[in-house]
């Protein structure tokens, strides 16, 4: 799952600052990625001039030890790295042989190159209703959706979370299709013990920016545990190419640029302690909503059991019909927010000719009508924090505009927060 590409830019803050008496007051972004680039600028301009210096761009020496260090963090046998996350699914398509005349099984509730991957292959996306406790893929309607057609399900770890694995991977076996897991946003997830990317056929993750392990441009990544698989998939990324233009097959040219692994394998070291700063901070936001008195609008995401959530984003539901309203009035106070997803896949106009209508999906519509983002990059301050919850309770009326800030949780006084 690559990014939403409309959502706001990293850092950016609204021309006009909102005003407390004659002080400005700071914005407070979506994400910014400039904080994390300071503590690490000195590692990550060495790491380019090596690579400069031995003029190595393409795959070689600092793709392979990434590829070895991402298969080792996620505990799978092979990694093989590409030029995005939506190349991953399409190499993982290609090298399961599902085109023209398959059916996928896969969520509506994505971002496009989810079923647009499949598209591409010349596969039909077929969705299947999410869980609207974790907006992920439902097992029970993934169930209800296979057909004698159907190749393989790619079930999306949304926002940082695993999605049903289990139940999911028996359908799989009873079926005899693959699964294809979009973790595009789920590095560093668990589930039940194992990491997201070895929990089906393949793993596919997106390094775009604003990932949790961003690069510096696009870039993606496969892992499997099927040697087979892995040797076919490095093929694919060439060409089809076995070596001296010797080519058994039609394939792509999506590798994984060298400067994107230099990049990424200084980033991949501090992955753990960026993952557990984003968790505190989603602690720390369920600690104010209720200490606010604001969860009677605000359904904050549920962390299911044997789950670790890594929260690429914290997306809340807003009752009531009141999240438009909400958007704008965060906006309007300097407070970076953003809607994933504001149209579920099936409705939209590229794929009207699979038939589906509004209220195919109940739960997915719903969630594209509530979700909304806030900030949670790791990076972001207890001050900062306490300014998006002030202004949400501000917008849904619940404090006076002005008034002051919230009292920190106290387990939080007790902890130290992760660098």
């Amino acid at each position: 799952m690559a990014p939403d590409r409309s959502a706001p830019k990293p850092g950016c803050a609204p021309a006009q600052l909102p005003a407390h008496g004659d002080v400005a007051i700071a914005p407070v972004p979506f994400i910014d990625l400039t904080l994390q680039h300071q503590k690490i600028a000195g590692e990550v301009l060495d790491a380019v001039q090596r690579l400069f210096s031995a003029q190595q761009f393409i795959l070689g020496d600092e793709v392979a030890e990434f590829e070895r260090e991402t298969a080792d963090y996620c505990d799978a046998r092979e990694a093989i790295g590409c030029a995005s996350g939506t190349d991953a699914l399409l190499l993982s398509l290609a090298a399961l042989d599902i085109g023209p005349g398959d059916e996928v099984i896969t969520s509506p509730f994505t971002f496009f190159a989810t079923a647009g991957s499949i598209w591409r292959a010349g596969a039909k996306p077929v969705f299947a209703d999410i869980d609207p406790a974790t907006f992920n893929l439902d097992p029970q309607a993934a169930a209800a959706a296979i057909s004698r057609r159907t190749r393989a399900i790619m079930p999306v770890h949304i926002f940082g979370q695993c999605a049903e694995m289990e139940p999911l991977w028996r359908l799989a076996v009873r079926h005899d299709l693959a699964t294809i897991e979009d973790a595009c946003q789920a590095i560093g997830a668990d589930y039940r013990g194992r990491r997201a990317g070895v929990l089906g056929t393949t793993g596919c993750f997106s390094f775009f920016p604003t990932k949790n392990l961003g690069g510096a441009g696009d870039g993606g990544l496969i892992t499997t545990d099927d040697l087979h698989l892995a040797k076919r998939l490095k093929r694919l990324r060439v060409h089809g190419d076995l070596g001296g233009y010797h080519h058994v097959e039609v394939g792509l040219n999506s590798r994984l640029d060298a400067l994107q692994a230099a990049v990424l394998r200084v980033k991949l070291a501090r992955l753990e302690h960026w993952t557990e700063a984003r968790r505190a901070n989603a602690q720390r936001y369920a600690e104010l909503f209720e200490l606010h008195k604001l969860l009677d609008m605000i359904v904050p995401p549920q962390e299911l059991p044997e789950r670790r959530h890594v929260f690429n984003q914290y997306c809340v539901r807003i009752r009531e019909g009141r999240r438009d309203e909400v958007l704008a009035g965060l906006r309007a106070r300097g407070i970076g927010a953003a809607i994933y997803y504001p149209q579920p896949l099936h409705l939209q106009e590229c794929f009207a000719s699979l038939g589906y209508r509004a209220g195919d999906f109940p739960e997915a519509e719903a969630a594209a009508r509530e979700v909304l983002a806030l900030p949670i990059f790791p990076e972001l301050s207890q001050s900062q924090q306490e300014r998006v919850v002030q202004g949400l309770a501000e917008v849904l009326g619940r404090r006076p505009a002005g008034q002051a800030g919230i009292p920190a949780p106290k387990f939080l006084n007790a902890k130290k927060r992760v660098a």
